[in-house]
């Protein structure tokens, strides 16, 4: 599902440093100066801060039909020297072989077992419901559709308890944040500092318009846009992955198979949740100087074979996604990502320090 690109205006972002909170204020570049100069006990800090700028600017420029939009300039801490108290730890969960899963046939024709399985889905809660979707890879509107749906055979209130996704990755303790798509098992892992912090399905590309892999950076954002591919279709809590193929993970319908227009789709919940929790990039004057976070799309589905999902059922161990899998995966990418890293690290701490002394704090 086509993004628009967007056209690349300047500016600088910066979050409530009080709060923390959502709220942000947008200065374009060009008056940003304006802004803040009279501020200032002196103009000698101008000169430093452009050359911080000019010097950064070493990436291939966005294209001009682009958009830039930075990034919330919130500091964060490097990994080396965060406080092993602050690092996330991995949540405790349910050994894989605990849960089970078995088909219920939501349109059997056998009268009894289709009014059993519809009763057994009408009698679930919101939480359970949720949980029965996330498995399926559908959503409230879709669910009814299917012919054949897995259920677990215990509801757990934590969600990450039916994880594929390792519930930690130490190859990942050094990256701040990471967002891992399986195109496989149509589903994402988000991990800060190599734990698992929020897992999802997803519905990417299908057979004939099928999502690119590799690696890639969070770009733009927009909690509405419109797909140039069909004006009727609205893409909420968008997040460009890449502004010139028009790739992004997104709200939208997901049926419970691949079916996009090369787009990564997500629950409501999950976009929003990603939406708020991934990093945008950071560009000035058309250039980009920080990159977003780092987002790894592998793996191939297998068209024409059935759900693979549906493996939990006969051995769910080999649905799991195994750290050794990831590991060679990850390595190939890890420089990569870390140099990108640091020089963004780099980038937001000359940020902060240019505002403090802007503010005579």
């Amino acid at each position: 599902m086509e993004q628009p690109q967007k056209k690349i205006i300047p500016v600088f972002v910066r979050a409530n440093s009080k709060s923390y909170s959502r709220q942000r204020y947008l200065i374009p570049f060009r008056h940003y100066f304006s802004y803040y100069t009279h501020q200032m006990k002196t103009l000698l800090i101008l000169p430093a801060f452009l050359l911080f700028l000019f010097s950064s600017c070493n990436d291939a420029p966005a294209s001009k039909s682009s958009k830039v939009v930075a990034d919330t300039l919130i500091p964060t801490t490097s990994s080396r020297t965060m406080p092993e108290s602050q690092k996330p730890a991995p949540i405790p969960l349910r050994p894989i072989n605990e849960i089970t899963y078995h088909f219920i046939s939501y349109r059997n024709k056998n009268d009894s077992l289709r009014d059993s399985a519809k009763a057994f889905i009408n009698r679930l809660n919101d939480a359970e419901l949720d949980i029965v979707y996330r498995i399926n890879r559908v959503d409230s509107r879709t669910l009814r559709r299917l012919d054949t749906i897995v259920i677990p055979n215990v509801f757990d209130t934590n969600n990450l308890a039916y994880s594929i996704f390792p519930a930690q990755i130490p190859k990942l303790n050094e990256v701040h944040k990471m967002l891992i798509f399986s195109y496989y098992h149509e589903a994402f892992g988000a991990y800060e500092n190599g734990v698992l912090v929020r897992t999802g399905p997803t519905s990417m590309g299908k057979k004939s318009t099928k999502t690119d892999t590799g690696l890639f950076f969070t770009n733009w954002k927009a909690k509405q846009t419109i797909s140039t591919i069909d004006d009727s279709w609205i893409l909420k809590w968008n997040f460009n992955i890449s502004n010139h193929g028009g790739i992004g993970f997104h709200e939208y319908e997901l049926p419970g198979y691949p079916a996009s227009h090369s787009c990564l789709r997500l629950l409501e919940a999950d976009a929003k949740f990603l939406y708020s929790w991934a990093n945008q990039w950071i560009l000035s004057k058309n250039s980009l100087i920080a990159s977003g976070t780092p987002v790894l799309v592998y793996g191939a589905y297998p068209f024409g074979q059935g759900k693979t999902w549906w493996h939990l059922v006969t051995d769910p161990n080999s649905f799991h996604i195994q750290e050794d899998a990831l590991n060679p995966i990850l390595q190939f990418h890890l420089d990569k990502i870390l140099n990108a890293q640091q020089r963004r690290d780099s980038v937001v701490a000359e940020l902060e320090r240019q505002k403090t002394l802007a503010s005579g704090t």
